[in-house]
């Protein structure tokens, strides 16, 4: 497979839920990055291309991360959720959650103006 990935990864392991329309799933954060999210795929769970909802915690507090997604792949324990859309905060804690596992904040400048870049919706 060609692995030309633009956002570094990072390993995360936080109890999060996976919503579709009035679908409602437990699921378990595997990995993060500014542009999405591999995530365990719930039982049970039947999607369709319809846009998800991930909501997770930081572990040992009470803030809450909210990141609009498209499912990108599915396998059979795992599925793959490209962002879509992230609030302002969500995307500052996210962001800061990078910085501090990859220590390299002049990388990680540079993958949020990418970010912004593909997310722009102002020249759409």
């Amino acid at each position: 497979m060609d692995d030309r990935r633009q956002f570094s990864r990072i390993l995360f392991a936080a109890t999060a839920f996976l919503r579709q329309g009035k679908q409602k799933w437990n699921t378990r954060i595997l990995d993060l990055s500014l542009n999405g999210a591999l995530i365990e795929k719930p039982q049970g769970a039947e999607l369709s291309t319809e846009q998800v909802t991930l909501n997770f915690s930081l572990p040992d507090s009470d803030i809450e991360l909210n990141m609009e997604a498209e499912l990108v792949h599915d396998e059979a324990t795992k599925l793959g959720l490209k962002c879509l859309n992230i609030d302002v905060d969500s995307i500052s804690h996210l962001r800061r959650i990078l910085e501090l596992n990859i220590g390299d904040a002049s990388l990680l400048n540079r993958e949020l103006a990418l970010f912004v870049e593909a997310h722009d919706t102002s020249n759409d």
